[in-house]
């Protein structure tokens, strides 16, 4: 039977050889283990196994998760990545270390208000709609630069980049197209926000892909944790 360690190998060794086929060093892409839903000892099985970026979903089962292991294990990194609403915007701003999913000024604000001072800034990602598919969240391209310069002048947030979820699809074509779209405006990002480094996009089944077309962090869940019950 595989285990956690060894499904973490196998990962790490997919996201080796995807950079080596784009010419990138491998260094460049985290990968953040998606940990929703599994329990304490999983996480404690990665974190043993040597990952420190562990991603959630839910406000509470994040919350709790973080309050009990914080004492032990100081050094993981907690990214929300999931959709928040306003009213829950604290508790992500109390806790975790990253958010992916900013997408309306909004939130931006709340989380900046609601940020500790005794903490650094919250880690920001603007979350980017990029096929544009009503039953998903995010902004389109275009409304990328307002909102970047919103965060921009909030002081208890920083801007570190882009994340998108693209289209579930079996088209090596529309994956490229979406991807290659992404890459194009978290440059231009880049060239703005020198503090801009994060491109997070890419799954188990998309990752080649996605590192490819420049992505920084890739998301993988159940290929680390076994499927979801």
């Amino acid at each position: 039977m595989t285990t956690i360690a060894d499904r973490i190998s196998i990962a790490q060794s997919r996201i080796t050889q995807a950079a080596q086929n784009c010419s990138r060093d491998k260094q460049e892409i985290d990968l953040l283990a998606v940990s929703k839903t599994k329990p304490i000892q999983d996480i404690i099985a990665a974190y043993q196994a040597g990952l420190r970026k562990f991603g959630e979903n839910y406000v509470q089962e994040g919350e709790q998760k973080i309050i009990e292991l914080k004492p032990q294990y100081p050094d993981i990194e907690w990214h929300f990545i999931g959709p928040l609403q306003s009213n829950k915007s604290k508790v992500v701003a109390e806790h975790f270390d990253w958010m992916h999913t900013v997408s309306r000024e909004k939130i931006a604000s709340r989380l900046n208000i609601q940020r500790p001072e005794n903490l650094p800034p919250l880690n920001v990602c603007i979350q980017v709609n990029i096929s544009e598919e009503e039953s998903k969240s995010g902004i389109c391209v275009g409304q990328i630069q307002p909102l970047a310069a919103a965060i921009a002048t909030m002081d208890n947030l920083q801007l570190r980049g882009l994340m998108a979820i693209p289209t579930a699809t079996q088209s090596a074509e529309l994956q490229q197209q979406e991807f290659s779209q992404l890459q194009t405006a978290f440059e231009q990002l880049k060239q703005q926000y020198p503090q801009v480094d994060t491109l997070s996009m890419g799954m188990s089944n998309d990752l080649d892909v996605a590192i490819a077309n420049g992505s920084t962090m890739v998301r993988i869940g159940s290929a680390i944790f076994g499927k979801r019950s």
